[in-house]
């Protein structure tokens, strides 16, 4: 009797969904992402203690913090990239409309914190509701611009029958508008640079690229109008002389302190003295502990990470994939930019945590859904079949089993 084959977990003939997972996932990014946030518990010990101590906690309560969120974010990386593309529009549409309604509760019993409106106080855990429209409103604005492409396609006049793009506008601007009332400043630029790269990657005419760039423009020139904490950043930026620079000086003497491979870790004096060293100005206290060299590789491997993502999504043909990934990963890009950006001096202070590596409960919880749907959407579609390399695999082992039979 012949012996009835059975593929080993994992191996390419494994048919279950975590062996199907396993294949076409892009296990490259995933590793990368491992090793950002293992880098992370390195750095959060070393730099969240000082901070703990000067508002009187426990040295570790910033670390243990991070590990249990950390744990959790990335549960949704991995029980995200198992997704197919229509699970992750029915899931992020909810909870799109959930995060909503959490911002117009902000501004009804929001908790203020530093002058601003953005947190809820729920179950002892202080959420920043904000921080998820990010994720959310990329694949829904991705979702409604490819559902109206793809009914001009259908459409023999090659009209429009659905006007995705008019709802995404209208979500945009009522986003916009919570936003600004909280203030948060850095999420609206965030929020419209994902949709802008959204709009010029679906094809659609250049002025509404335009008009974008001017209610970017104008929004700016009003928050520096209107808001005392965006016109002193600015000033301080264009001017180091017109107001008080402590943070940022103590930033840039991390990096001169640094060197090239650092103090050592833990050895850091600066960030006793930086009051959020263990969020956004995280890339400091690694400039001074681990050096430049340690800080450049950082910045390779960030860069790496924007670079394979978009080679990856360059492989699909399907527009809402495209749009998605291209929202998601400017959403990571952004972030890391700005974050590394206001610790030298390039971009203005603005408290940006740094993707996997900054402590932050919301801020990480959000990125992780924004990287587990990039993995589920960048999944291999074009390598052959399992369900046919394992038939192969088979018809080869029956082959060879009769071939003995006829040797003998």
């Amino acid at each position: 009797m012949e012996k009835q084959y059975s593929p080993t977990p994992l191996s390419r003939t494994d048919r279950s969904v975590l062996g199907q997972w396993w294949w076409t996932v892009d296990r490259v990014m995933l590793l990368l992402v491992l090793i950002l946030s293992l880098f992370s518990v390195a750095m959060i010990a070393t730099a969240s203690p000082a901070v703990a101590e000067r508002i009187g906690l426990s040295d570790y309560h910033f670390l243990v913090r991070h590990v249990f969120f950390l744990a959790i974010a990335l549960g949704f990386v991995v029980g995200l990239s198992f997704l197919q593309p229509k699970q992750i529009i029915r899931v992020f549409s909810v909870f799109f409309i959930l995060i909503v309604v959490a911002m117009v509760l902000v501004l009804i019993f929001g908790q203020e914190i530093k002058g601003a409106q953005r947190w809820l106080h729920v179950f002892g855990l202080s959420i920043q509701p904000s921080e998820f429209v990010k994720p959310s409103f990329a694949v829904i604005a991705a979702w409604l611009i490819a559902k109206q492409q793809d009914s001009m396609a259908m459409n023999a006049n090659g009209e429009a029958t659905f006007q995705g793009f008019n709802i995404a506008v209208l979500l945009y601007i009522s986003l916009v508008a919570l936003l600004l009332m909280q203030p948060d400043l850095g999420m609206t630029v965030v929020v419209t640079l994902i949709f802008a790269v959204q709009v010029f990657l679906a094809g659609l005419r250049f002025r509404y690229l335009a008009i974008l760039g001017v209610v970017g423009a104008g929004g700016l020139g009003l928050a520096y109008l209107g808001l005392d904490h965006v016109r002193s950043r600015i000033n301080r930026f264009l001017d180091p002389s017109s107001g008080d620079n402590e943070q940022v000086e103590r930033s840039l003497e991390s990096f001169r302190n640094g060197g090239l491979f650092g103090a050592g870790p833990g050895q850091g004096e600066e960030k006793l003295l930086l009051p959020d060293a263990h969020a956004d100005f995280i890339f400091s206290v690694l400039a001074e502990e681990m050096g430049a060299v340690s800080a450049v590789l950082i910045v390779c491997l960030f860069t790496f990470i924007l670079i394979r993502g978009i080679k990856r999504v360059m492989d699909s043909g399907d527009v809402f994939v495209i749009l998605a990934v291209g929202g998601l990963l400017t959403m990571f890009g952004m972030q890391a930019l700005v974050h590394m950006g206001s610790s030298v001096s390039l971009l203005p202070a603005k408290g940006m945590t740094l993707p996997f590596i900054s402590y932050g409960g919301s801020a990480l919880l959000s990125m992780s859904m924004a990287f587990g749907i990039i993995l589920a959407l960048t999944r291999s579609k074009n390598r052959p079949s399992i369900a046919k390399h394992g038939l192969r695999m088979k018809r080869r082992r029956s082959s060879d089993h009769e071939e003995m039979v006829q040797a003998e």
